[in-house]
């Protein structure tokens, strides 16, 4: 087992000490009582000599010691119970709390470079993962191993040959199930890699139906999930049939412990060294002593999977942060941008932006237009520090990216982009964004935006409650409400990336000439396909390959005859 990994799970007890120093006080109390009781019961026996020689006091006393003791026994072991429930989910809360906390500072890097669905199971499915295997290790591994150490000390006082020979043959039953869990780690592990990619793949099927169902993917797609559920129902088999091997393994040890004990002890009674109700305590603490181990034989097991499921939680939590070391704030409502040799590239050795620099004015209104691939909405991610450069600086108010805190950098920037987030809210929250604003600003953001009738024609109008996918919008419908969005309180920089890709040419027109309003003495960015959206642009840069091969107004582009003269000749089939 990897000892860092239980470490760092235990490091999550800090939070619930006093819950976890009572734990082991009511497991020692339920240990004691329980083991108490055999050896009661054996001097109750010996209390009945024969015919006529019954102590009847003395049996009396015994049997109102396993009456209370027994009560004893059931109260610490329920309020065991309820306390290493509160643990465990307080350290599943805890873990799963710090995993969710921790994607919100990964950078946009990591997070593209992983399945959605597998970060998803590792916050939901891993998490109930490891606080099943941590409830199991609470409720029966402390009480496994208090039961050993008590069980040996009732057995030694009864007498020492009989203790001798259960502790000696104990180790067997640790020998074989120790050489089974560690052959359950291995398909453990790929169990939850296959688990992890069985929801990615759910999670695409589902929210990809409509493509799906136009492209009669039905048997494709199933086809592919079959196989990954093969694949994860034969490493689950493995893994189980291996745990599984415990348990009996280890029963068999112990009948030959038992066996043993019951021997030496039957020996030891007819020598007249040890009474028939010390005979009866000491068969009853063999077969005690052997069912921890089969308890902590089976946490093991469950361990292995606890562990595993711990160790890609870990994994998450170690990933670096987006450095934020910035100190510097972004004042004022003049924003320049200055790009200084940046070069930048999503995956090593293939090349995307070299060497680019560009120098922004502020108030300027920029559109960057070209093919597919050639950097254009690249430029953007690294304004707003989604990724980093690999060379070169990008300064803005001649103060270096790095430098300027990333709160500070991103409330100075509005973004309308392509793809449109939608929250699980009403219409008036996936406007406001979690900031304030009255509904009089709201509905004038949305009136503005053009997308205030289509508000009013649903059920509940901005308290109608949208799902993650906007499924009650259309895609226009979406981006109309984005546009909203930024409206309702403009800020200093604005990007607009295909912020009109999904709105129809009449609808587009009415936005263009609120654009117009929004950019007015702001410096803006705006990506476009569609080059008629950019013509009244302060400048144009047209990028392939990520470099800037052509850079003016629509009207000198056009004169020279270039590369965006081409691209628009192409739209608008111009002679």
């Amino acid at each position: 087992m990897d000892r860092t990994v239980i470490r760092r799970s235990m490091g999550y007890l800090k939070g619930c000490r006093i819950e976890f120093a009572l734990s082991i006080l009511m497991a020692l109390v339920y240990v004691v009582s329980s083991l108490y009781i055999p050896l009661l019961a054996g001097q109750a026996i010996d209390s009945l000599v024969g015919k006529g020689e019954v102590s009847f006091a003395v049996l009396k006393n015994d049997l109102c010691g396993i009456f209370l003791t027994a009560i004893a026994c059931f109260i610490s072991q329920y309020l065991l119970s309820r306390l290493n429930n509160r643990i465990v989910y307080s350290i599943a809360h805890d873990m799963r709390r710090d995993a969710f906390a921790k994607i919100e500072k990964l950078p946009f890097s990591w997070l593209d470079s992983h399945r959605q669905g597998d970060i998803v199971a590792r916050v939901i499915t891993d998490v109930d993962q490891v606080s099943d295997g941590l409830l199991l290790g609470f409720s029966q591994f402390f009480t496994a191993v208090l039961t050993i150490v008590m069980t040996i000390y009732y057995l030694i006082s009864l007498d020492i040959i009989i203790a001798l020979v259960v502790i000696i043959l104990s180790p067997l039953s640790l020998i074989v199930a120790s050489f089974i869990a560690h052959k359950t780690h291995r398909h453990f592990s790929l169990t939850a890699q296959k688990r992890a990619l069985q929801t990615d793949m759910t999670d695409e099927y589902i929210t990809c139906t409509p493509e799906v169902l136009c492209y009669n993917l039905h048997s494709s797609c199933q086809d592919s999930f079959n196989k990954v559920n093969d694949e994860w129902a034969a490493s689950s088999l493995k893994g189980t049939f291996y745990s599984s091997l415990v348990n009996p393994a280890t029963r068999a040890v112990n009948s030959i412990v038992y066996a043993c004990a019951a021997l030496s002890g039957a020996l030891l009674a007819v020598s007249g060294r040890l009474t028939v109700g010390g005979l009866v305590s000491s068969l009853s603490y063999a077969n005690q002593y052997t069912k921890p181990f089969n308890d902590i034989t089976g946490v093991v097991t469950e361990l292995q999977n606890a562990i595993v499921c711990a160790s890609r939680i870990f994994s998450l939590l170690d990933q670096e942060d987006v450095p934020d070391d910035g100190k510097e704030e972004l004042t004022g409502d003049d924003i320049s941008i200055s790009f200084q040799d940046v070069s930048f590239s999503y995956t090593k050795g293939q090349n995307l932006i070299q060497h680019f620099s560009l120098d922004i004015e502020s108030g300027q209104h920029v559109a960057i237009v070209g093919p597919t691939g050639a950097g254009k909405s690249t430029i953007i991610n690294l304004i707003m520090r989604y990724y980093e450069t690999d060379e070169g600086r990008i300064l803005i108010n001649d103060k270096d990216i790095r430098d300027i805190s990333l709160e500070s950098l991103r409330s100075s920037f509005g973004s309308v982009l392509q793809d449109t987030f939608i929250r699980t809210a009403t219409v008036r929250e996936n406007v406001t964004m979690g900031r304030s604003f009255t509904d009089e600003q709201v509905i004038d953001a949305c009136k503005r935006a053009h997308v205030h009738d289509i508000i009013m024609r649903l059920e509940s109008g901005y308290d109608t409650m949208l799902d993650d996918d906007g499924g009650l919008l259309s895609a226009g419908e979406r981006q109309l409400l984005a546009i909203a969005r930024c409206m309702i309180d403009l800020p200093d920089l604005l990007i607009l990336d295909e912020a009109t890709s999904s709105i129809d040419t009449r609808t587009e027109g009415l936005i263009q000439a609120s654009f117009n309003e929004m950019t007015e003495g702001r410096t803006s960015f705006v990506v476009a396909h569609r080059l008629s959206t950019v013509r009244g642009a302060d400048v144009i840069l047209v990028l392939k390959d990520g470099d800037i091969i052509e850079a003016g107004r629509h009207d000198e582009l056009i004169e020279r005859g270039g590369f965006y003269s081409e691209l628009y000749k192409s739209q608008f089939a111009v002679s």
